[in-house]
């Protein structure tokens, strides 16, 4: 007898394949709706995702940009101070060693800068307007680190006490990058992100060189 006559007929392979997959209990209804269910959060998830990694990506680039315009703002206060015989020792700047914070201290002032906090997805809220999602570069008022020694949380939101202004910065580079100043609450300035960094660094250091301070009292 050959090899060939001992295989099972085209009926009998049917008939076994039949048997089989009865043998197989039925997928419970509930585990389908719920891949179902699943499968649209996941695309939901995927979607805001890839918008915060083009946000970030965007968001260090400006902040980046930000760090190296330190060095000549600097530059040019020295210049401005030494024509008007003010001692210009006391302006100067630093950043951190992973490059998440950068400080500049003119005289008396010191103006922080920080990409800290952008770890997930996030969205700017926008009264009466959809919301986006944005990395954000946060200015802070003070030295960094003299400002956060008493706060646990480097981060948000225990940092947010010492906001000045905020830039957001969207996925897409050719939407503009948006400011917003603490004190004037939801109000919105647009920068093209091109301009972006070294406008946000300006009209920050004029809001907190242009001010002034009050005599301590206790009252």
């Amino acid at each position: 007898m050959s090899f060939i006559e001992d295989l099972p007929t085209s009926d009998a392979l049917k008939q076994m394949a039949s048997s089989f997959y009865q043998s197989i209990p039925a997928e419970p209804r509930a585990n389908k709706a719920m891949r179902n269910r699943v499968d649209l959060i996941a695309s939901h998830m995927l979607k805001q995702y890839k918008e915060h990694e083009d946000a970030l990506s965007n968001t260090n680039q400006m902040f980046y940009e930000l760090l190296d315009e330190l060095e000549a703002l600097c530059d040019c206060f020295r210049e401005a101070f030494t024509q008007r015989n003010i001692p210009s020792s006391r302006v100067f700047n630093e950043v951190d060693a992973d490059r998440s914070v950068g400080i500049v201290h003119i005289l008396w002032n010191a103006l922080s800068f920080t990409t800290r906090g952008n770890t997930k997805p996030l969205a700017m809220y926008r009264p009466g307007r959809s919301p986006i999602f944005t990395g954000r570069i946060l200015a802070l008022n003070g030295d960094f680190h003299d400002v956060t020694m008493d706060i646990q949380d480097q981060e948000y939101p225990g940092i947010l006490q010492y906001e000045v202004a905020s830039l957001y910065v969207p996925a897409d580079k050719t939407s503009p990058a948006v400011m917003t100043i603490k004190h004037l609450g939801d109000q919105e300035h647009y920068f093209h992100q091109s301009d972006a960094p070294k406008l946000f660094l300006l009209k920050t250091i004029e809001m907190i060189c242009g001010g002034g301070y009050y005599h301590e009292k206790d009252f």
